[in-house]
Order: C-alpha cells, then structure tokens, then sequence
C-alpha cells in the first residue's frame, strides 16, 4: 500500500529525469523545445499520478453499499 513517502520518492524521480532530460538534450536550433517538451510531461505526469494516487487514498466521498435497504442503514 502506498504511504506519503510515494509522492516524495516519486518527486525526486521526476527532478532527477527532468535534469538529466536538461542535460543531455540534443544541441541545436530545437534545444529549447525539446527541454521545455520533456520537463513538461514530466511534472505533468507526476502531478496525474500524485492527483490520483491522493484521490484514492483520501476519497472526497464515502463508498455507500447497495445491497442494503435504506431503512434498515443505522443512523
């Protein structure tokens, strides 16, 4: 089961990749583009995953069983 440790472990992937994507890019009339493209989609990445993984482990709305009649739910 994930814990918080996830997201900042999953954090520091995404800035390592994202520095080495800064580094080691290709040279040329396009460098900018390249590097701008992959630091991109990397945090974007990350952000839908972290946005996911919090959304399940902290649901906003409590599962609710439909195999029980309503009037027999405690109160």
């Amino acid at each position: 089961m994930a814990n918080g440790w996830s997201l900042a472990i999953g954090l520091v992937f995404v800035v390592i990749a994202a520095v080495l994507a800064w580094i080691f890019s290709p040279k040329g009339e396009n460098q900018t583009v390249f590097r701008s493209t992959l630091v991109l989609s990397f945090a974007c990445c990350y952000l839908m995953w972290a946005i996911t993984l919090l959304a399940q482990w902290h649901p906003l709305i409590a599962p609710k069983r439909s195999d029980i009649r309503p009037e027999r739910v405690p109160q």
